[in-house]
């Protein structure tokens, strides 16, 4: 992955360093597939273990204001996408106009249209978000929607302060450590939801976001088990 100088006026405390591990960070894309990391314009503060997941990346965009974040720890991402209103001067000379990709549509977010130049014109078979929530909570909830529409297409996580964000359609078997605090969140109903490997499990139980949800569970032992019948949920593993 290329690494440049930051530009001048994006230098400073760019890294904060923290002790904490990511607690499932011991999970491992399919190596068959492309794994696109994108930084979205959410508040953001860089981390030791962050910059890792960004550095071992196959391919790194930004979604317009993302790249701010980027130029302050010198990774140049591939490709800037949105309508480009949140990027600063600065920032978007140091890109270069020839990463950048302007999709001026108000139809859709920056994220969700950097979500299908991933998908659609770069390959990705597995995405991780950066930087989606933490602002705005329209916004926020937004992006989250957004997890789970795209994982249709290919593997999707999010990052931030607090947890890895991992939507599920189906099935999905996922890292953890006991005592791992997890909460299981459904957009909109989901008809039937099965868990193992938490202290509270699900036995086929419907959730429901205005009605019934699953919130601080608790993981028994180094993974966990859910699945899902008629509809979609994400799953949120608490940092330690």
């Amino acid at each position: 992955m290329p690494n440049a100088q930051r530009p001048a006026a994006c230098r400073g405390h760019a890294l904060e360093s923290n002790t904490r591990l990511f607690a499932s960070i011991r999970f491992v894309y399919d190596s068959r597939v492309k794994h696109v990391l994108m930084v979205a314009s959410a508040p953001w503060r860089w981390e030791e273990e962050f910059v890792a997941l960004v550095r071992r990346a196959d391919e790194v965009l930004a979604a317009d204001g993302g790249a701010n974040h980027l130029a302050r720890i010198g990774v140049l991402p591939a490709a800037v996408v949105g309508d480009l209103d949140s990027i600063r001067p600065s920032v978007r000379r140091w890109v270069g106009e020839d990463r950048i990709v302007s999709r001026p549509s108000q139809d859709a977010t920056d994220l969700d249209k950097t979500l299908a130049f991933a998908f659609d014109e770069r390959g990705a078979g597995a995405v991780t978000v950066l930087a989606a929530t933490g602002g705005r909570p329209d916004h926020a909830l937004e992006n989250l929607s957004l997890l789970v529409r795209w994982s249709a297409r290919g593997e999707v996580d999010g990052w931030d302060a607090a947890a890895r964000i991992v939507p599920v359609r189906d099935r999905a078997r996922l890292a953890t450590t006991a005592g791992q605090v997890v909460s299981l969140l459904p957009l909109g109903r989901t008809e039937k939801v099965w868990t193992e490997g938490l202290q509270w499990p699900l036995a086929g139980e419907a959730l429901e976001l205005a009605v019934r949800t699953s919130v601080h569970n608790v993981a028994t032992g180094e993974a966990f088990e859910v699945r899902v019948a008629g509809g979609a949920l994400l799953v949120f593993l608490l940092r330690s």
